[in-house]
């Protein structure tokens, strides 16, 4: 059989998923998905607050070398190395929300995908690969070509 009329094997709905349990799946894993994006935003508040608290470090140095010694131990003594909410860098922020949030979603994603469709993921994007192609079109194959 060609790779253009194929199914993609590792992502056949297995026998007795209906057709909720496919949708519900797909939103389980969507909100996975949207997940990872919080946690990228995540990602950029901490390395962008730590950017800007080196900046801080840098105005200061500008501050003093200007001789304005009294702004420059203000914005040292008040900003540089403040908690972003009490008791927190966002370095704390960051490993609360994955130790709290964020892992124990996404085990139970996993948990639940390999309860109700063995370990398949992504059969909902599968299925709409399948009926969304164009049958015959040579960069509408159903799998990557072989090595």
């Amino acid at each position: 059989m060609d790779n253009n009329h194929e199914m993609d094997r590792a992502h056949q709905v297995p026998d007795g998923v209906d057709e909720k349990t496919l949708r519900a799946l797909g939103l389980l894993s969507k909100a996975l998905e949207t997940t990872e994006r919080a946690r990228g935003h995540l990602y950029g508040f901490h390395q962008l607050t730590g950017t800007a608290d080196f900046e801080l470090g840098d105005a200061v140095r500008l501050l003093r070398e200007a001789g304005h010694e009294e702004q420059a131990a203000r914005v040292e003594r008040e900003l540089v190395g403040r908690n972003v909410i009490p008791g927190h860098w966002t370095f704390q922020i960051v490993e609360a929300y994955n130790s709290t949030y964020y892992q124990p979603f996404a085990a139970m994603e996993g948990e639940i995908v390999d309860e109700l469709a063995d370990g398949r993921d992504h059969l909902y994007e599968a299925r709409l690969k399948t009926i969304r192609r164009t049958q015959g079109h040579p960069d509408h194959t159903a799998t990557p070509p072989a090595p």
